[in-house]
């Protein structure tokens, strides 16, 4: 992989391999918990992301074995220096989780403990592996805050209505054979594993028509909250939209010649 390190300034690090971004949190002194600097360079970030058509998946992940991400840096974190209205109105409201609207698929390698911001970010994610030494919880509450990157929006769609209320009320902590038995996860792995299995996935996904993926993930994501009727009508125009690009003629070409297929993303 070719490694794009700026951990030193930002806490993140990127590496690539072909069409994948692996993104790394790297504070692992400090749980891999956010603080002013890697929250920006977070927000921007999936902004590259979006924008490079050589990134097909993005895989991310926390540095060493004990931490994903514990949420915010509460001994970085100073009191905001403008009102909320303000930051909101202008614009300046940060971005820990891939936007609404990021069309390109996420993995979530959870490789230690992920509350606060950093369920939140994994919660955003498409698809959630974990390490069998993960833990999961939302703690807001015990702090005298809210999870408020998406948390208490996206656990009660994530997992049993019963289950997500008892974490996001009482702060509770679950570990990874939870979050494999209630759906928070699809797939546990030894922690020695985890990375490799990611990259897997994310090689596998990167085997497939990348349009027909980002397809099929705005299918998903954005018919969930439609009725019936609406969705399939959705459904109708991005399986249209697919109909006369150029891999979808390479995808029919390859399988008539019995070769691997050369996707383009056109």
């Amino acid at each position: 992989m070719t490694t794009i390190d700026t951990a030193e300034i930002t806490g993140l690090r990127v590496e690539r391999e072909n069409h994948i971004a692996l993104l790394i949190l790297d504070r692992p002194d400090a749980g891999n918990s956010l603080n002013p600097p890697m929250v920006q360079a977070l927000t921007q970030a999936w902004q590259d992301f979006a924008s490079d058509d050589d990134v097909w998946v993005v895989v991310i992940t926390g540095a060493g074995d004990r931490f994903f991400c514990t949420g915010s840096d509460l001994k970085q974190t100073p009191p905001p220096s403008e009102s909320f209205a303000s930051s909101v109105l202008n614009g300046r409201t940060i971005r820990l989780t891939p936007p609404i609207g990021f069309t390109k698929p996420v993995i979530a390698a959870i490789n230690g403990m992920a509350v606060g911001g950093g369920l939140e970010i994994a919660l955003a994610c498409d698809l959630r592996i974990a390490s069998d030494t993960a833990q999961f919880g939302l703690s807001e509450v015990k702090v005298g805050s809210l999870a408020g990157q998406g948390g208490t929006q996206r656990l009660p769609r994530a997992i049993p209505q019963a289950i997500a209320m008892k974490m996001l009320l009482t702060g509770d902590r679950i570990d990874a054979a939870e979050a494999l038995r209630v759906g928070l996860v699809s797939d546990v792995y030894e922690a020695s594993a985890l990375r490799e299995e990611a990259l897997n996935l994310a090689r596998r996904i990167c085997s497939a028509a990348p349009l027909s993926v980002r397809a099929a993930k705005m299918a998903a994501v954005r018919g969930a909250g439609l009725p019936l009727e609406a969705a399939l009508e959705l459904e109708n125009q991005l399986w249209g939209s697919l109909r006369d690009s150029e891999d979808r003629l390479e995808g029919r070409n390859a399988f008539a010649a019995k070769r691997a297929p050369l996707w383009k993303a056109r």
